[in-house]
C-alpha cells in the first residue's frame, strides 16, 4: 500500500450500510476514540528542598489500541510528546519515552513505531534550595494519537497535574508508586 493511502486510512471513519424498510442508506458512524488513562506520579511522597524528584505520566493504552511512538518511522504521523511546566527556579530534566514497538497493521505494509498497553514517560525535577512554596505543583500536557488496527483519531492532547509537598532538606521523604519507577531508579 502507498503512504498516500495509509495517509488517507489514518483519517478515515467507518461507513456503514443501515437497511431502511426496503431501502439502505448509506451513513458514516464514527468509532469512538479509546479512553486511554492519562496520570501523573511521583517517586516519593515529598520532596525536599534542594533535592531532584522522578516523576511519571502514565498511559493505559486498552487492549487492541495503540498510540504513535515519540518517532514515528513516517513523517505524516503525529508523534507522542509531553511537555512540562513548572514554577520558577524549579529544573525539569529531559522526558525519557519508552521503548517502541515495531508493530504492522492492516492499514499498511510497513511496521509503525507505537506503544501499547502501558506507557511510561518520566523525567527529573529538581527543586532549588530556595524554594519557598509548600507545594511543588507541575502542569504537563501530553500530545498523541491514538489507533486502532483499521483506524486513526484525531489527535488528541491531555492536561496532567503533579502536585508534590515540599519540605525541609533534613525531613524524610517515603519511595512510593515502585510500580512506575521500580527499585533502584
Amino acid at each position: 500500500m502507498t503512504k498516500r493511502f495509509l495517509r488517507i486510512s489514518c483519517l478515515l471513519m467507518f461507513v456503514t450500510i443501515f437497511p431502511l424498510g426496503n431501502a439502505s442508506t448509506l451513513r458514516m458512524l464514527p468509532q469512538s476514540a479509546p479512553n486511554i488513562g492519562v496520570n501523573g506520579y511521583a517517586s516519593t511522597d515529598k520532596v525536599q528542598r534542594g533535592r531532584i524528584v522522578q516523576v511519571a505520566v502514565v498511559m493505559d493504552i486498552p487492549h487492541g489500541y495503540h498510540v504513535n511512538s515519540n518517532h514515528p518511522l513516517e513523517s505524516f504521523l503525529r508523534a507522542t510528546q509531553l511537555k512540562v511546566e513548572a514554577p520558577g527556579g524549579v529544573r525539569v530534566g529531559p522526558v525519557a519515552y519508552p521503548r517502541a514497538l515495531l508493530r504492522k497493521f492492516s492499514f499498511s505494509n510497513d511496521k509503525l513505531s507505537v506503544y501499547e498497553g502501558r506507557a511510561i514517560l518520566r523525567f527529573s525535577v529538581t527543586v532549588p534550595a530556595s524554594f519557598r512554596e509548600g507545594s511543588l505543583d507541575l502542569k504537563a500536557k501530553l500530545n498523541y494519537q491514538s489507533c486502532s488496527d483499521s483506524l486513526c483519531f484525531p489527535p488528541q492532547a491531555r492536561d496532567v497535574r503533579v502536585g508534590i509537598p515540599v519540605v525541609g532538606a533534613n525531613e524524610s521523604v517515603k519511595r512510593i508508586n515502585n510500580e512506575y519507577f521500580g527499585r533502584g531508579r
